[in-house]
């Protein structure tokens, strides 16, 4: 494979690509390496490579005559070669696309700097735009870099074997397991038993756990794209248990729309909603907090007729469902049963439709959610009263309208919504279509 590196500091290279596995790979000619001044592409005898942007601003933008001169140069010799721009609005470059790029024959990496290039050039001369990362650097040399290591490592003997680059981080979909070497016993910090044991079958799948785990706590995501072995899944299910999210439905006390304290009545379309949110998404419980006696009645009733009456008999889902919901007289109580099953305090977490606090995205409360059990709590009528939020550790963040402030949502909508963008990441299983006849059955991630 073969790397153009289009550059106005062609002397940037002249180290990094001297040493380890990349000096050696250009040696064996494994991989090979050009590169281009673009100034050598100018006409003028200052050899002027940049201008300032038309409309005014700061900095300085690269000139389109040079880089169309240099992109022509290399496709006259190398037809076949793809043109790549180094620049932050790029596509972010990841594991399968640089797989995609490895089987190309030749790529010229153009290095931008400044203000970036002529929009003439990247609209009409660059096959691809690529970005190694959401984040400004000084210039492209070092995202080539990246992209020369990155790409020469998925060329057969440049690393030493295939089996390496396999297991790496990425490659293989899942993070890597964690390594330890010699001392076994480090300052009383001890290496896990099983990699000392021998046993290959266990190390295996000792390191196979680690690398579940790892990715599932940092970057669960990559596991929506992975076949997952049923025992992958069931090692998965038992760490995700940890994860101890609770969902309170607050009837008082709560906010009429005149900003008054009351008790908002229990609603049936509540109960039935909120219980197959909490079975969808593996909730640990529902608890409806109501201090009507006569409420609380009414609603044991309809929860009894799915649980042992006929209702069970006709739906059996919504049965299993309706298992999650407990009806509580106040939130102290509530908050007393998750205390006496976890036997920890829970952490509550506050919602709101207007921002009131200083609030947690969602994914800042997933991490907190591998820690403590987590109590979220949901306002009914026109929503808390301050008095509970006052009692909440956290806030989270309100579900924002799309084109104006307008977010008034029914407690049941704005519960699916949150706990999906906290939770749905995690959502590994699907259901796949039969073709013969028509119906689903329930699969890993493909």
């Amino acid at each position: 494979m073969k790397f153009y590196l289009l550059t106005i500091f062609p002397e940037f290279f002249n180290s990094p690509l001297r040493i380890g596995l990349i000096d050696k790979a250009l040696k064996r000619g494994l991989i090979e390496v050009e590169i281009l001044n673009l100034r050598d592409y100018t006409t003028d005898k200052h050899r002027t490579i940049d201008d300032v942007p038309y409309g005014g601003g700061e900095g300085m933008v690269f000139k389109p005559e040079p880089l169309y001169r240099a992109i022509k140069s290399v496709k006259e010799r190398d037809p076949e070669t793809k043109v790549i721009y180094l620049s932050p609005q790029g596509k972010l470059l990841h594991q399968r696309l640089a797989e995609e790029l490895a089987n190309e024959k030749s790529l010229l990496l153009i290095c931008g700097r400044y203000e970036g290039i002529d929009e003439r050039i990247r609209a009409h001369f660059i096959d691809e735009e690529i970005s190694i990362g959401d984040y400004v650097l000084l210039g492209g040399e070092v995202a080539a870099l990246v992209i020369i290591e990155v790409l020469s490592r998925l060329k057969p003997g440049v690393v030493g074997t295939k089996d390496s680059v396999d297991r790496e981080s990425f490659t293989s979909g899942l993070l890597k397991y964690p390594a330890y070497t010699r001392p076994s016993d480090f300052l009383g910090l001890k290496v896990p038993e099983v990699l000392l044991s021998g046993n290959h079958r266990e190390i295996e799948s000792y390191r196979r756990k680690e690398s579940l785990r790892l990715t599932l706590e940092r970057r669960p995501e990559l596991l929506r794209e992975l076949e997952l072995t049923p025992e992958d899944r069931d090692y998965i299910n038992s760490l995700l248990e940890k994860q101890r999210i609770y969902l309170f439905l607050i009837h008082y006390p709560v906010l009429n729309k005149r900003r008054e304290k009351i008790a908002s009545a229990i609603t049936t379309i509540d109960l039935h909603d909120l219980a197959r949110l909490s079975r969808t998404y593996g909730l640990k419980g529902v608890y409806l907090i109501q201090p009507l006696e006569e409420q609380r009645k009414l609603a044991q009733e309809l929860i009894d007729y799915w649980l042992h009456g006929k209702g069970g008999l006709h739906n059996p889902l919504r049965r299993e469902a309706m298992k999650k919901l407990t009806i509580v007289s106040d939130l102290e109580e509530a908050i007393q049963e998750v205390r006496n099953m976890e036997k920890i305090d829970p952490l509550l977490v506050g919602t709101d439709a207007s921002p009131k606090r200083t609030y947690l995205l969602p994914e800042q409360l997933r991490n907190l959610c591998w820690e403590k059990p987590v109590c979220l709590l949901f306002g009914t009528a026109w929503g808390l009263e301050d008095s509970i939020l006052d009692r909440c550790h956290y806030f989270l963040e309100p579900i924002w309208g799309r084109l104006d402030s307008y977010n008034h949502l029914s407690v049941r909508s704005a519960a699916s919504i949150i706990v999906d963008r906290i939770l749905g990441i995690y959502s590994f299983y699907k259901k796949k279509l039969l073709p013969k006849n028509n119906q689903f059955q329930e699969r890993l991630v493909s």
